[in-house]
């Protein structure tokens, strides 16, 4: 999907470039803000598919008929939010969950030794996989109407033989059409990386809700651990582009060989 550079018009007020976007942000916006709309769009419509290259800085430039330091401005708040990477001599490229350093971006339970590679990927256990409607309490925060369809899926995720995570994940039906248990049991990549191939959704961003909780029998039991156990209730909302929420998911992370990690900055 090109687009149209003529959504660029003069303006006075920012010298050296061609103008300002109309329509798309508000006028008052930072010239290289509204290119990274732009860009955007070009991302969440599929022009660029995930691993893919996206052009240089400056055919966009040529494209949005502004300076190359804009467009560069814009680049670098994407890579900041790891919407795209930079690959030295090489050029920049549409982030992906099947890339080994982003496959924990959104994980942030770590070993008490060690770290995420040293213990290897997770052993993965389908518990449940089922459609349903949704009950208020997850449409909401998957912006769903009370009663639309949802794929449910519980599954137990284990590290170097040992339970350590319990998750129910819930998605909206119509994107994921056709997403069943046995093709998530026999993917072997992570799961924001089957939701990117075969289904056209790539997570960018999510916001999480932590408390402690003990265990009751359905989990301990899950999770080998003594009812009463402490665990970490993590409950995520995971967004694709243009903050539409994509996942609903509430896990229940051990904490006797692990611990939440979160890097502030």
């Amino acid at each position: 999907m090109a687009i149209n550079p003529s959504s660029l018009t003069d303006s006075a007020a920012l010298a050296g470039d061609a103008g300002v976007v109309t329509g798309v942000a508000p006028a008052f916006s930072p010239l290289y803000q509204q290119i990274k709309v732009l860009i955007l769009q070009s991302l969440q419509a599929g022009e660029w598919k995930p691993g893919e290259a996206i052009p240089s800085e400056m055919d966009l430039a040529a494209r949005f008929r502004v300076s190359q330091g804009t467009v560069r401005k814009a680049i670098d708040e994407l890579a900041a939010e790891n919407l795209v990477v930079r690959r030295q001599g090489k050029g920049t490229f549409v982030a992906t969950h099947a890339e080994q350093h982003v496959q924990y971006r959104f994980l942030r339970l770590m070993p008490d030794s060690g770290d995420t590679t040293s213990e290897g990927p997770a052993e993965r256990q389908i518990i449940d996989c089922k459609r349903l409607r949704a009950p208020a309490d997850i449409a909401r925060p998957l912006s769903l109407r009370t009663g639309d369809a949802v794929l449910q899926l519980r599954r137990v995720l284990a590290f170097q033989g040992t339970p350590t995570i319990l998750e129910d994940v819930w998605l909206p039906g119509g994107p994921f059409k056709g997403l069943t248990a046995e093709r998530l049991a026999t993917h072997r990549g992570p799961m924001y990386a089957l939701f990117e191939t075969e289904f056209g959704v790539r997570m960018v961003r999510a916001e999480e809700k932590i408390r402690a909780v003990a265990a009751d029998e359905a989990s301990a039991a899950l999770l080998s651990v003594p009812v009463g156990a402490p665990l970490l209730s993590v409950e995520r909302t995971a967004y694709t582009y243009n903050d539409l929420p994509m996942e609903l998911r509430r896990g229940l992370y051990r904490t006797d060989t692990h611990h939440y990690k979160n890097d502030l900055s």
